[in-house]
Order: C-alpha cells, then structure tokens, then sequence
C-alpha cells in the first residue's frame, strides 16, 4: 500500500462544530444525546443533533440548499476554516484537476424530500427551492464540497448504510495510489430524518434513553447527524501527525439487517486490514469499535474482536456520546482516532454503566491516557454485511 497521508480533518457533531468541543467531550465522557428536536416522532427517542445554527449556502449554489450540505460546510469552515485552507494549500500545490471528493452518505437529503412532500399534501404545490438532483441525489453533497471550494477532479459519493464514509477513506487512497489523484477529501455527511428515525424504530432498534453501547442492558440505539472530513495527499507536510496505514473491507451478505452473529464480515474487514499495514494485532493500541448499542451489533462485533485481539487490546464506543451518525459515522469516529493519536488517549465508551460480561476484550469504560500510541483502528459495519476498518498510524510510526 502506498503511503496516504491525513493532512488535515474536521467534524460536525452533536457535540458541537470543529474539533475541539469533540476532543472535550471525548476527554470529559458527556453524553450530547437529548430527546429529538428536529423531528418530533410520536415515540420517545434520544438523537444527538447539531443545535449551532448552520452557515448560509452561497448564492451562486443556492440549489444545493439543504441540511446535508449546510452540514458539511459548517466542517469545511468551522475553527476558522482551517480545513479550507489546507484544500487550498493541496490546490496550489497539485493543482484542482487533481483534487477529488468522495462522500459517503446514507440518507444524503431525504430531509428536503420529506419537507417538499409535507408542503405539497398541505398545498397541493412542491416548493421552487425544492431540487431533488441538488440536494436528495446521493452525490449531492458530494458535488456540493467540490464546487464550493473550487476542486476539478473526480467526484461521487459511496452509500453503504453505515460503513459509507469509512469506504470513501479506503476510495480516497485508491485514487492515489492509483495515480488518478494527488489529493482528495473524504468522508461523510448525514442528517436527521423522518426515514430513519421512523425506520429504526419500526425494527425495534431505537433505544427510549440515550444509547449505552457495550453495556450489559444496552436496549437500542441513539441517531445522530453530522459531517465528518479528511483531505488525504500523496505528499507529507510538516504539520502532518498521521497516515492512513491500511483499510480491509468486506461484504458477507449474512441477512439485510443483522450481522454475522460470530461478526465473521468484521472479522475479515479487521483482518484485511491489518494485512495491508502489514501489522499483527497485538501491534493495535486502541480500537474504536462500531458499537450501536443494540444487542445483536454489539455482540457479534465483540465476538470478532475476541477472536481476532484476544483480551488485551483496549476498545471503546463514541455513539453514546454523539449518537450513531449513519453514513457520516465512518469519518467522523476516523476522526475520533486521529484525535486519539494526536493527543495520546484512549476514550472511554460514554453512557455505560456494567460492561456486558459475555465479552472478552478490554473495553474501556473510562478514558485513559496513552502517551506511546501509535496504531489506531476504526471499524464500521453497514446493513447487508459492508464492513469497512481503517488503521491510522502517528506519521513517524515505523511499519
């Protein structure tokens, strides 16, 4: 594999926009998971929603208008819009013909439909805002992030339920190692909806309270919303604290909805990865697991953890914190292990209360500091089986 450097990210949360009110929450283990505002379904459910308002969509691509690319230009300009400058840095060295975008979503911007339908059984007319290619079409937001800053190269988006941007990383250095691209932002953008909430309530996977991921009376989970960004370069700069190391996907196509009860497609996603950083597992400091909350996820993944890093690897969940983003998840918890790396942590799982004692691996109930880390992995898991696990590694970490 060749060497794919992260020279810059950025995330949208429930925890806040930019990455330090991440990084707290994180350090602080607080839960951002309230009863849904946005959307008021008649059940109770917890969500972890984006409360700041959103900035404006330009003029010029006022039809791109909706939640999804609000969202993902809040990352692009949050803390001062350092990830925009460091795309222009990538631009003005490579130029913006060889700049891609690839962005995973799930839902992408049903949202707007769903408002379009509201407005049209109320008064027998869709809105003129309405633009169902500009802001429902999956590449939407995808296509959004490349005209507003400029880019030239490819671009499309990847929809895999929840493994969606965890795959758009793995693309990302494709197109690289490839020689189609020298620099591409990827990652993924996801918003609250009628669709999912309602969706995963009528599979009986929406928890009454905020989610507890890896807890013995874990009942469900918590959805949230939010975007998450990397810019990968073929090229290293000085500031650059991390690599990409090695991905693993895989599809085992067990059920629609529910995972290999022995986790046997995350097995493998793990395992391939860690055969393309040419790593064995005890080489992983900390795992940030998938981990919804339900039963059955939660469950098959630890069997595959068990199997394949034994007792001693430290692993932990973020979604009782921000809620389970859907196809941003993948970027977004990606970007939670590059902070982990940067500042030398391992977090804790948020909400949890009595580790489920039929696990054999060592999840983490509270932070912990790591001063040494040096290899992180990331997993994600979709319906119908799309697993995906990236591996990061601190910049000077020898393979």
């Amino acid at each position: 594999m060749q060497a794919v450097f992260v020279t810059a990210y950025t995330a949208v949360t429930a925890c806040g926009q930019g990455l330090k009110p991440l990084l707290d929450g994180l350090l602080q283990q607080r839960s951002f998971l309230m009863p849904a505002r946005l959307i008021k379904p008649d059940f109770l459910t917890f969500t972890g929603e984006v409360e700041a308002p959103l900035p404006e969509i330009a003029d010029h691509l006022k039809a791109y208008d909706a939640r999804n690319a609000r969202l993902a230009l809040a990352a692009i300009d949050c803390e001062n819009g350092v990830f925009r400058s460091a795309v222009a840095k990538a631009v003005g060295c490579y130029g913006a013909q060889r700049v891609a975008v690839i962005i995973g979503t799930s839902t992408s911007g049903i949202y707007e439909t769903e408002l379009a339908y509201q407005a049209h059984a109320e008064s027998g007319v869709v809105p003129e805002c309405y633009d169902f290619k500009h802001q429902h079409a999956w590449v939407a937001s995808a296509d959004f992030i490349k005209k507003e800053l400029g880019l030239g190269g490819p671009c499309y988006a990847i929809s895999t339920a929840c493994s969606s941007s965890g795959k758009a990383i793995a693309a990302g250095q494709r197109l690289i190692e490839t020689g189609i691209c020298d620099a591409v932002i990827v990652g993924g953008v996801d918003s609250i909806c009628h669709l999912t909430l309602h969706g995963f309530n009528s599979l009986e996977l929406t928890s009454q309270h905020p989610c507890t991921p890896l807890d013995r009376d874990r009942d469900g989970i918590s959805l949230g919303e939010g975007a998450g960004l990397l810019l990968l370069e073929r090229e290293r700069r000085d500031d650059t604290r991390a690599r990409l190391a090695g991905y693993g996907e895989s599809s085992d196509a067990y059920h629609m909805t529910a995972p290999h009860p022995e986790g046997g497609g995350s097995a493998q996603a793990m395992r391939s990865a860690l055969n393309m950083a040419k790593l064995k597992p005890e080489a992983i400091d900390y795992v940030n697991l998938h981990a919804t909350g339900t039963r059955l996820n939660d469950q098959s993944e630890m069997c595959a953890m068990a199997a394949l890093f034994g007792p001693d690897t430290p692993c932990s969940g973020s979604k009782g914190m921000t809620g389970h983003t859907l196809g941003a998840a993948g970027a977004i918890e990606a970007v939670i292990t590059l902070l982990a790396l940067q500042y030398g942590f391992a977090p804790g799982t948020c909400g949890i209360r009595h580790v489920d004692q039929t696990f054999n691996s060592h999840v983490l109930s509270e932070t912990i500091q790591m001063p040494d880390i040096r290899y992180v992995m990331s997993n994600n898991f979709g319906f119908g089986g799309n697993n995906v696990s990236l591996i990061f590694a601190k910049e000077d970490a020898n393979g």
